[in-house]
């Protein structure tokens, strides 16, 4: 699957330099807002990822939870969030952009309804955080279908064996989660442990069959909050 966020990961390698994605709640702390800021920040990201807010985001720390919040104050919906990601790629659409949520909200939407509506927008890839491997593999497909990555998560939990299932069946890109916190936590492993697990996962991926993805991101926990 040849897409934008391939080609992202291209040029930063061509530029000798780590690819930059950032992310953002959609709707915090205004729709109006939300945009502009997305808009701001994909001048220097390689790629954005913009999250849905949920009122129970598990996976993430307080700061993402309290911008969360906000933007379920604001009356933020699913569709506001897809009609952000449509007005953004009006005027990037050669910026990939990542929607990141949780599966249930996808489900009471319907699943074929939700993967549409990413088409339509030109949504670039999906992280489903609370959607595992094998479980996510029927979703994995329609995404594929439709032109959508798919993006799987792999930790420092993730057997040899897993990795390897998990790595034959991506997409473009793979998600690392540096270390077993919330996204916002305090970095509780060193600099050059995440890397020695990151380059495992690049012998994996360069081992592998030629379908496998050409890309791999690299998640840290760290967050850098912008304040409005």
């Amino acid at each position: 699957m040849k897409s934008l966020i391939n080609q992202a990961f291209k040029i930063a390698k061509k530029e000798n330099r780590p690819t930059l994605l950032t992310y953002t709640v959609a709707g915090d702390n205004t729709k109006k807002k939300s945009l502009e800021i997305l808009k701001s920040i994909s001048n220097y990201a390689d790629i954005c990822e913009l999250g849905f807010p949920h009122n129970t985001p598990i996976a993430d720390g307080g700061q993402i939870q309290t911008s969360a919040y906000r933007a379920i104050k604001n009356g933020v919906k699913i569709n506001d969030v897809f009609s952000i990601a449509k007005n953004f790629k009006k005027l990037k659409k050669n910026k990939p952009i990542i929607l990141m949520g949780y599966y249930n909200m996808i489900f009471q939407y319907n699943e074929n309804k939700f993967l549409e509506k990413c088409k339509k927008v030109k949504v670039d890839g999906l992280i489903v955080v609370d959607l595992p491997y094998p479980e996510n593999k029927g979703f994995a497909i329609k995404c594929k279908k439709r032109g959508i990555n798919f993006i799987q998560l792999v930790s420092p939990t993730t057997s040899k064996i897993r990795l390897k299932k998990i790595i034959k069946d991506s997409h473009d890109m793979i998600y690392y989660i540096s270390m077993l916190s919330t996204t916002g936590g305090k970095l509780k492993v060193s600099p050059n442990k995440i890397l020695e697990n990151y380059n495992k996962i690049k012998n994996q991926n360069k081992s592998a069959n030629s379908s496998s993805p050409s890309s791999l991101l690299l998640k840290i926990n760290l967050s850098f909050i912008l304040r409005m």
